[in-house]
């Protein structure tokens, strides 16, 4: 057999095992060919994204572990064996029907696994960032701290490409839809400090802090004395320097230290984003430490991603847990306040900001794209496209409902049960 033959082949035979595979979906995109064949939507459907395989083993890759196919075709699109043309968030309504509704046999798993052998091998060679791997006990401080570097030890530039100008890398809060990102992120910060109601001179404990910038906008805005931990030393070192240049040195400082080493005792305590990196079974620890380190009648403010308690998991392996947040674990708010309560804490305020994140991560998503260059040059393609596959599927979920993002306001009642709260919240919105 020749070999525009036997590519032939390939071609036809890859056309046939992607409509069994796609069976019962109605297609609403395109599918292109390393030798340039098309197969496009179904009759009545506009095409929202091409699937673009792009050299003959390219299904084959995907298909050899039908047990972790949602792994398998995110590798695929990250090490660009198959490109994805279009809307990249139209992809996930598919990956939903593929790896929750779409029902998969033993029988039909094998059929399709010696199928796919029949394909040729494609190239082997894969370069760029691969997934995690940690080593130790799951939550332990220098298990967390594995996760932390692998996550946020990049090139302080690739960062600075979608982030606003204070690297704030949490929700923001958008007053209205046409605020930019910088306004969105300073309301963001001015709000939780409001929901804490910080006072001058008091002690604050920033759990996560990340590059600082609430920090620094606490002790700024409000006259706090500010102490934010991070396990990344690239993070802290960029953090004081910038506390250092804002003239904050005498008020706010960020070391780094696992939250638990953290000793004294604080008025108010927050955690943006930081919690999802424990598993449920290190929540009574977390909850029991930050009771410990905060006066009666401080305030503590837990904010973080967490799933319904009704989401179907995706089958195939987490492209998340892989290759973005190693080790991480979203709950439903229902048990992150479970164990908060079993800790001590009563339950003051609960808030959704679901919309606020889709729109967050949108903007994100946007600046990244528009600096690709920039990002390759900092990193790599493979980082680039994890981020940007990562960041078109967290803002899929918040928009489907499949993720959620909760603010939970708790405090420690002091002896005789006083809350140390005013009656109502219209502070937070004067």
């Amino acid at each position: 057999m020749s070999m525009t033959a036997t590519r032939a082949h390939a071609g036809a035979r890859t056309l046939s095992l992607l409509d069994r595979l796609f069976d019962g979906y109605r297609r609403d995109f395109a599918v292109r060919l390393w030798d340039g064949t098309e197969r496009g939507a179904d009759e009545g459907e506009e095409a929202r994204f091409t699937l673009v395989l792009n050299h003959e083993g390219a299904l084959r890759r995907i298909l050899s572990a039908p047990s972790r196919l949602q792994l398998s075709f995110a590798e695929a699109y990250l090490y660009g064996d198959l490109d994805i043309e279009g809307d990249l968030g139209a992809v996930f309504p598919l990956a939903d029907w593929l790896l929750i509704e779409r029902r998969w046999g033993k029988r039909e798993q094998l059929q399709l696994l010696r199928q796919a052998q029949e394909l040729p091998a494609g190239p082997r060679t894969r370069r760029g960032r691969g997934p995690a791997r940690l080593r130790g006990t799951r939550d332990s401080a220098e298990r967390l701290a594995q996760a932390v570097h692998y996550h946020y030890d990049l090139d302080p530039d690739f960062y600075g490409l979608f982030l606003d100008r204070r690297l704030v890398y949490t929700c923001a809060y958008f007053r209205s839809r046409d605020d930019d990102l910088d306004t969105a992120q300073e309301q963001k910060l001015d709000y939780i400090c409001r929901k804490l109601r910080l006072q001058p001179g008091e002690r604050l404990f920033d759990i996560g802090c990340g590059w600082g910038a609430l920090v620094m906008h606490a002790a700024q805005k409000y006259g706090v004395d500010a102490l934010g931990v991070t396990l990344s030393a690239p993070q802290a070192a960029l953090a004081n320097e910038r506390i250092r240049a804002a003239g904050l040195a005498g008020r706010c400082r960020v070391k780094v230290r696992d939250f638990r080493e953290v000793t004294g005792e604080f008025d108010k305590v927050s955690s943006i984003g930081m919690f999802e990196h424990l598993t449920e079974a290190a929540l009574p620890e977390y909850f029991a430490h930050v009771h410990q380190v905060l006066r009666p009648g401080g305030a503590f403010l837990n904010h973080g991603i967490g799933e319904p308690v009704t989401v179907r998991a995706r089958r195939g392996g987490s492209f998340t847990m892989a290759y973005i947040f190693p080790d991480c674990e979203l709950l439903p708010i229902s048990t992150t306040l479970r164990e908060a309560e079993a800790a001590g804490f009563e339950v003051r305020d609960v808030e959704s900001l679901r919309e606020q994140y889709a729109l967050t991560v949108s903007a994100w998503r946007s600046r990244l794209e528009a600096g690709h260059d920039c990002a390759v040059a900092a990193t790599d393609e493979v980082t680039y496209r994890v981020w940007r596959l990562g960041m078109a599927g967290f803002m899929y979920g918040q928009r489907a409902g499949r993720l959620n993002l909760w603010q939970a306001l708790l405090v420690k009642p002091a002896a005789d049960g006083a809350s140390g709260l005013p009656l109502t919240r219209t502070d937070w919105y004067a």
